[in-house]
């Protein structure tokens, strides 16, 4: 079985859980000492008191934003998607930004954030002279139709 190490840094630091048995994704909390008001368009770095030892080099710990907050208040990750080393040890953060037009207050112990754990995969880089061939091709953006 495949063990996920935490450690919590500080007080009021609380350790990742599942919201139910189907959820991939596990609730990050903010370890605050007091609340953080988040303007709009503004962005904030909120901490979560853990760092972690991931099971191996074989996989990473991604951030996601929380579908509640993004879509009922507009808070949602600065970088789209947090990805957390396997060879980190530091503590483990959520780059949040309001990308509504009111504020929003982030509470102290309040969930900011899911991490999923996935595999990754580091295969060997090897510069080549052409690529094969597909139906698709180059075809980026929209070339694959609409819907």
């Amino acid at each position: 079985m495949m063990e996920l190490k935490i450690k919590k840094l500080r007080e009021g630091a609380k350790i990742p859980q599942r919201a139910t048995p189907g959820s991939a994704g596990m609730d990050l909390y903010a370890c605050l000492d007091a609340p953080v008001t988040l303007a709009p368009g503004q962005l904030a770095v909120v901490p979560t008191g853990i760092a972690m030892e991931l099971p191996d080099n074989g996989c990473a710990a991604f951030l996601y934003a929380r579908s509640g907050l993004g879509v009922k208040h507009g808070v949602c990750l600065s970088n789209g998607v947090g990805v957390i080393d396997s060879d980190y040890r530091g503590e483990v953060c959520a780059g949040l930004c309001n990308v509504s037009d009111k504020p929003y207050v982030i509470e102290p112990g309040e969930r900011v954030a899911q991490m999923v754990i996935a595999p990754v995969f580091t295969p060997e880089i090897r510069e080549v002279g052409a690529l094969s061939d597909t139906e698709r091709g180059a075809g980026g953006f929209g070339s694959t139709g609409r819907s």
